[in-house]
């Protein structure tokens, strides 16, 4: 079975509708325990922002083996691919494991160390063992909805994230309303829907050849795992690093009062619900732009990756003025206090005049990782996110006494001049790089 070369639409409609389910059930999931109370809210949203940082170092390695992957199906070598493949299995396995009995051991004391809010202190320690502590799953999840998109195969990892997270919303409404097991509840339907949607990728894809052959582990040459490791380690640097800052930044936060953090909690999700097309255009982009590099049609891709760029642009833009126009209604559906919605509602404005900027540096990363410049990816990624827009959260909340929509407001400005430099850098074209010749 050969791999298949799809279009942009073939690619990112699936992944769209993917991130679509997973995000909503994001939403449904601060929904419904904004009835439950704001601390709640507070309590699982800071507890997922740590269980994030775990959580993208899982996806670094599948984005190593999704670098290497592209090019060399791209140059119709696809043996390679099928030992990048196995290399990111065995690898995510190992440290999902590592990561689950480290969240599951030492949940509390890693809040304490982050100086979590006492109030949120118990319900985020709850969520954070359950959920944390079987992580592995985040762990292996993506490595096989990757490779399947990488193959040209992506309506497996679809169907289980749809499934999933459908039951995910139908466990909550169980065990928040029928059972009142309150927090424990969402994180208990979270590992089950997890659990459900591993399966189904597996089930459905078993008789897939290329799933079928991931699980066998042949020997991978040492060419393979030097690259997958040359590529996989500046991208796990970043994405630790990046997801640190992220979660600092929501710690200088909540300084400003538990209203401050559900605010910031409703703001982000629903953001990234509304940023679900802009996350699909900058996979596909890293998998299109990957194969023409490994193809060697060099032009092409500078070319193709500009209209796409531009189009994440036009997209995002559109969505940004939908998000202005609706951030009055939105935070109306969440049963907490008027204080929290009335910023809830000022912080969404925000955030839509920054989906257009957000998608300029967003295509910009992807770029640059479908090109294998991981090192140039770190310093224009977590290292301007930490040395900057950290920086600023970070003296704002110490050293005045701004409030927080003044904070938020200043901090995603920051972001501003990334998304001018990741355009500069992709117009230059420093990103090309076959890394096809190398193996």
């Amino acid at each position: 079975m050969a791999a298949e070369r799809k279009t942009l639409t073939q690619l990112s409609v699936p992944i769209c509708l993917e991130t679509l389910f997973y995000m909503l059930s994001g939403m449904v999931d601060t929904l419904m325990l904004s009835s439950v109370s704001d601390q709640a809210v507070g309590a699982v949203g800071t507890a997922n922002t740590y269980i994030g940082v775990f959580i993208i170092m899982f996806g670094v390695i599948s984005s190593g083996m999704i670098a290497v992957m592209s090019q060399t199906i791209g140059a119709g070598r696809p043996g390679i691919a099928y030992q990048a493949r196995q290399l990111g299995l065995i690898f995510n396995a190992l440290i999902g494991i590592v990561m689950s009995v480290i969240l599951a051991t030492f949940s509390g004391g890693i809040l304490r160390i982050v100086s979590i809010a006492p109030a949120l202190l118990e319900p985020a320690e709850i969520y954070l063992r359950i959920v944390g502590g079987t992580c592995f799953l985040n762990a292996l999840i993506p490595i096989f909805s990757s490779y399947l998109r990488v193959f040209g195969y992506t309506k497996h990892s679809l169907i289980g994230t749809v499934v999933g997270n459908v039951l995910n919303i139908i466990l909550n409404s169980v065990f928040l309303f029928a059972f009142n097991w309150g927090v424990m509840g969402v994180a208990v339907a979270t590992v089950i829907s997890r659990v459900v949607e591993m399966g189904i990728n597996v089930a459905a894809g078993y008789n897939n050849k290329y799933l079928r052959d991931a699980m066998r582990l042949d020997k991978i040459s040492g060419d393979i795992f030097k690259n997958v490791v040359k590529r996989g380690i500046p991208l796990l640097c970043n994405e630790i690093l990046w997801s640190i800052s992220i979660a600092l930044i929501s710690q200088c936060y909540s300084t400003r009062g538990l209203e401050a953090v559900a605010a910031i909690n409703i703001t982000t999700t629903v953001t990234n619900f509304f940023m679900i097309i802009c996350y699909a255009m900058g996979n596909s982009i890293s998998i299109i732009v990957g194969q023409r590099l490994g193809a060697g049609e060099i032009e092409y891709a500078k070319d193709y990756d500009l209209k796409m760029v531009f189009m994440n642009f036009m997209m995002c833009l559109c969505i940004g003025v939908a998000l202005f126009g609706c951030s009055s209604f939105i935070p109306q559906i969440y049963n907490t206090s008027i204080e929290v919605k009335s910023l809830a509602t000022s912080l969404l404005r925000v955030s839509a005049c920054m989906l257009p900027i957000i998608s300029l540096y967003y295509s910009s990363y992807f770029t640059m990782r479908a090109g294998g410049k991981t090192l140039l990816t770190f310093f224009f990624d977590s290292g301007y996110t930490f040395m900057f827009t950290f920086m600023v959260a970070l003296c704002l909340t110490r050293f005045t006494n701004l409030p927080i929509f003044n904070v938020y407001l200043l901090v995603q400005c920051v972001d501003i001049p990334k998304a001018v430099l990741g355009i500069t850098l992709v117009k230059k074209g420093i990103w090309v790089h076959n890394i096809v010749n190398e193996l």
